[in-house]
C-alpha cells in the first residue's frame, strides 16, 4: 500500500512541474519544491544500491548539492529563511511556506535510510497543500484561505505523531533500529567515502577528524575508546546502580569519529551492552529547538537552525500536545521491556567550531505565550513518562567531548592536549577534591565575587549536616560520567541563596550570551538580562527562549567548583576559551547550573565519595515536592554557568559563627593542601 502511494504522488511531483493553474508569486514557489522533491526520489532510488562504487569527488558534490540551497550566501535567497519567504509569499503564507520547505528537507535523511514510510508522507502533504491552491486558483481565481492551509499542516503533524513516535522510540531502544550501526561496524574506515552513506552535510571538519584518526596508532584509539567507555561503567559503580541488569546504551557523536566509536561497541560489549544509534532529527515531529540529540554531521548553517527553532508555533495547542504525550505513553509501553534496560546515553561532544551569535528575526515563528507554557507543560509530562519506563536511580550517563580542525592550525597539537586532559590522574584530583569538600562541609554559606569587570556579588546557601563524620555537602567528581576530572558539587539549599550571578561573554548550547547577568532570590532567577541585542526587549526574550526553556523562572539546581587548572592554561596558551564546551569550561572556575539538580529523578539512591561519606546535599525545596506533587519538581533542564578564574576575585567559605575560609582569591587556590592547583599557572609563567 505505500508503495503504490508512493508510486503515485512521485507521479503526481511530476505532473505539477508542467501545469500553469497556480499563480505568482506562488507558482515559482511550488516549482522549486516539485523540483526538490523529484531531487528526493532520485536520492531515494540511487540510495537502493549500496554497494554500488561511486567516487569521492561524486560523493563530494551530490553533498553539497544537497544542502547548497541553506548554506551562505545561498540562504539569503531561500524560500528556507523567514525574511525571504515573507518577502516574496506575504505576510499570510511566508511562515507556513518556510516551514513546509524545511519540513520536506527531512526528506533527505529519510531518502538515505530508505524509509519509504517517512518520504510518502511528506510528498503527500506537498500535494495537498498544492492541490488546495490549484483548486482555488482554478474554481474562485484566488489563493485559498490561509487558515485552510493551516489546518492542512495541523492534521499532517496530528495524524502521524503517533507512528513518528513510535518511530523515535524505537530508535533509541532497539538496538535492531541499526542503520548508523551498520555503516561503522562494517565500513573500512579507512575509506573516507563512508562518510557520505549517513546522508549529513560532510565537510573538511569531517573529513579530517576521520584522516587524523586513521593516522593515530590502535592503542591511542584505545585509550580515547577506554576514556570514554569506562567512564560509563564507572557512573554505575560510583552511583551504586547496577549495570548487569542493563543491555542497551544510546551511543550520541558527531561524524568522523567512527573508529573511536567502532572500539567504544567492541568494550560496550564486553559489559553486555548492545548499541542504539539514531540521527539527530531535523524534523519538526523530533526536534528540540537548536539542540542536536543523536548523530549528526557538520550543521550546514546555524542561523537557519535558529530561525526554525520554534516552528511548531504554527500548530502548537493543547489538543496537540495530549495527543503527543498520549502516543509517548503508548510507544514506552510497546517497548516496555526494552526501555527496562537501557543503561543511558554515553555522549562524545565536539568544539573548535566557529562561534555563533544568532541574528533575531521578527518573520520567523515564534511560541506564544500561552504556546510556550504548553511547551513547558509537554516537557514537565514527557520527562515523567520516560523517567516511568527508564528509571533514572538506574540510569546514568558519560559525556567526553574532542576539538574538530576548525578549531585553527594547531588542531593536532589541542587534540593531543585534550587526550591528556580526558586523562588526568583523578586520584591526585580526589585528595585535592577531598580537602575542598572537608573545608565546605563546615560552611553554612559560600561567598562568591568577580573581578575585572564581573560583577558576580552572590550568596549560595549549603545543606545542613547532621553527621559530620558520616555525611558530606559535596560530591567528589573524578571523571566518571563528566569527563574530564576536576569538580565538587552540590545541590545548594535555595532559601538564602541571594545576589547576582554575571559572566562577560558564555557560549550554552551553541549560543553566544553577551554580558549575562542573572538574579537570585531565594534559588530563584528574579531577573534576567544580556547584550546580544540593541532592544531589551529581545534580549530578555532571547534568554527565556533558549537559557529558561519558556519558563517564567528556574532554580539554582547545582552549585559546583572547577579544579581543572591544567585545562584552563591550556585554554589560554592556545586561546579557544570561547570554543570550549561547557563540559571542559564548567571544570575551569565556580559553575552554577539553573534547573534541576544533578541528580534528577534519581534522589533516593545512595550515593558516597570515594572516603565513604554519603552526600546528602540531592534535594532542594523545589525536587523534594516529587513526593507530594511530581509537576512542581521538575523543570527538564540543566545548563551550567562558569565564571573563569580570571574574572574570580573570591570565593569563600562562610561558617555558621560567621567565620571565613578563603578557597579561591583573585582566580588562585589559597586553602591548604590545594598547592598543585596553582602549578599550571606557575608552569605558564615560566
Amino acid at each position: 500500500m505505500i508503495k503504490e502511494r508512493y508510486l503515485l504522488a512521485k507521479e503526481r511531483i511530476q505532473e505539477t512541474m508542467i501545469e500553469t493553474t497556480i499563480k505568482e508569486p506562488f507558482n515559482l514557489y511550488f516549482k522549486e519544491m516539485a523540483a526538490f522533491l523529484q531531487q528526493m526520489i532520485v536520492l531515494f532510488e540511487e540510495e537502493k544500491d549500496v554497494d554500488k562504487e561511486l567516487s569521492l569527488v561524486w560523493l563530494q558534490d551530490r553533498n553539497q548539492r544537497l544542502f547548497i540551497d541553506i548554506l551562505q550566501p545561498s540562504y539569503d535567497k531561500s524560500y528556507a529563511n523567514p525574511e525571504v519567504a515573507l518577502f516574496k509569499l506575504g505576510d499570510e503564507y511566508g511562515q507556513i511556506f518556510s516551514f513546509l520547505y524545511v519540513e520536506l528537507r527531512s526528506l533527505i535523511e529519510a531518502a538515505f535510510e530508505q524509509d519509504l514510510f517517512e518520504m510518502v508522507i511528506r510528498m503527500e502533504l506537498f500535494l495537498e497543500i498544492y492541490s488546495a491552491f490549484s483548486y482555488s486558483f482554478e474554481e474562485i481565481e484566488k489563493q485559498p484561505k490561509v487558515e485552510e492551509i493551516k489546518q492542512i499542516i495541523y492534521w499532517f503533524v496530528s495524524d502521524y505523531s503517533e507512528p513518528a513516535m513510535e518511530k523515535r522510540i524505537r530508535e533509541q531502544l532497539d538496538p535492531e533500529c541499526n542503520f548508523a550501526t551498520k555503516i561503522i561496524m562494517t565500513s573500512d574506515l579507512e575509506d573516507v567515502r563512508y562518510l557520505y552513506r549517513f546522508g549529513e552535510y560532510i565537510t573538511d571538519n569531517q573529513l579530517k577528524i576521520a584522516k587524523h584518526l586513521n593516522a593515530l596508532s590502535e592503542e591511542t584509539i584505545q585509550l580515547m575508546a577506554k576514556t570514554y567507555t569506562e567512564g560509563f561503567r564507572m557512573g554505575f559503580i560510583l552511583g551504586n546502580k547496577d549495570l548487569s541488569k542493563k543491555k542497551v546504551v544510546n551511543i550520541r557523536y558527531s561524524i568522523g569519529f567512527e573508529r573511536v566509536v567502532k572500539q567504544a561497541i567492541l568494550n560496550f560489549e564486553e559489559m553486555g551492552l548492545k548499541p542504539t544509534i539514531y540521527r539527530a532529527s531535523n524534523s519538526v515531529f523530533y526536534k528540540r529547538g537548536v539542540s542536536k540529540i543523536g548523530y549528526y554531521g557538520a550543521i550546514p548553517n546555524k542561523q537557519y537552525d535558529y530561525d526554525h527553532k520554534e516552528d511548531s508555533a504554527l500548530f502548537l495547542d493543547k489538543n496537540y500536545v495530549n495527543r503527543k504525550l498520549e502516543v509517548l505513553k503508548a510507544a514506552y509501553e510497546e517497548q516496555r521491556e526494552l526501555a527496562n534496560v537501557h543503561a543511558g546515553p554515553a555522549c562524545m561532544e565536539i568544539f573548535g567550531e566557529y562561534p555563533f551569535a544568532p541574528v533575531y528575526k521578527k518573520q520567523a515563528l515564534s511560541l506564544s505565550n500561552k504556546q510556550q507554557k504548553l511547551s513547558v507543560e509537554f516537557a514537565s509530562e514527557s520527562g515523567q513518562i520516560v523517567n516511568e519506563y527508564i528509571k533514572g536511580e538506574e540510569r546514568s550517563f558519560t559525556i567526553i567531548a574532542f576539538p574538530v580542525p576548525e578549531i585553527g592550525e594547531q588542531f593536532e597539537e589541542i587534540f593531543n592536549e585534550i587526550i591528556k586532559i580526558n586523562t588526568l590522574d583523578y586520584k591526585l584530583y580526589e585528595g585535592i577534591q577531598n580537602t575542598i569538600i572537608d573545608t565546605l562541609n563546615q560552611a553554612e554559606q559560600v561567598q562568591i565575587l568577580g573581578t575585572n569587570g564581573n560583577k558576580t556579588d552572590l550568596m549560595v546557601s549549603l545543606h545542613p549536616l547532621t553527621n559530620i563524620d558520616n555525611e558530606t555537602k559535596f560530591e567528589n567528581c573524578v571523571a566518571d560520567v563528566n569527563i574530564p576530572v576536576g569538580e565538587v558539587f552540590t545541590s545548594p539549599v535555595l532559601k538564602g541563596t541571594t545576589g547576582t550571578l554575571f559572566v562577560k561573554k558564555v557560549f550554552l548550547g551553541e549560543l553566544e550570551y553577551k554580558k549575562l547577568e542573572l538574579k537570585f532570590e531565594d534559588g530563584m532567577i528574579s531577573d534576567y538580562s544580556c547584550s546580544n541585542f540593541d532592544n531589551e526587549v529581545e534580549n530578555r526574550k532571547y534568554i527565556k527562549d533558549n537559557l529558561l526553556f519558556h519558563h517564567d523562572t528556574l532554580p539554582m539546581g547545582e552549585f559546583a567548583i572547577g579544579t581543572n587548572t591544567t585545562a584552563y592554561v591550556m585554554a589560554g596558551k592556545y586561546q579557544i576559551f570561547d570554543k570550549l564546551p561547557i563540559l571542559i569550561a564548567e571544570k575551569m572556575g565556580p559553575h552554577f547550573a539553573v534547573g534541576d539538580t544533578c541528580y534528577s529523578h534519581s534522589e533516593d539512591v545512595k550515593v558516597c565519595n570515594p572516603d565513604g561519606k554519603e552526600i546528602v546535599a540531592k534535594d532542594n525545596e523545589l525536587s523534594i515536592l516529587r513526593k507530594v506533587d511530581i509537576k512542581k519538581a521538575y523543570f527538564n533542564c540543566h545548563t551550567d554557568i562558569t565564571i573563569p578564574y580570571d574574572e574570580l576575585g573570591q570565593l569563600v567559605a562562610i561558617k555558621k559563627d560567621g567565620s571565613k575560609i578563603p578557597i579561591i582569591e583573585m582566580g588562585r587556590f589559597v586553602l591548604p593542601g590545594c598547592e598543585k592547583l596553582n602549578e599550571p599557572f606557575e608552569n605558564l609563567l615560566r
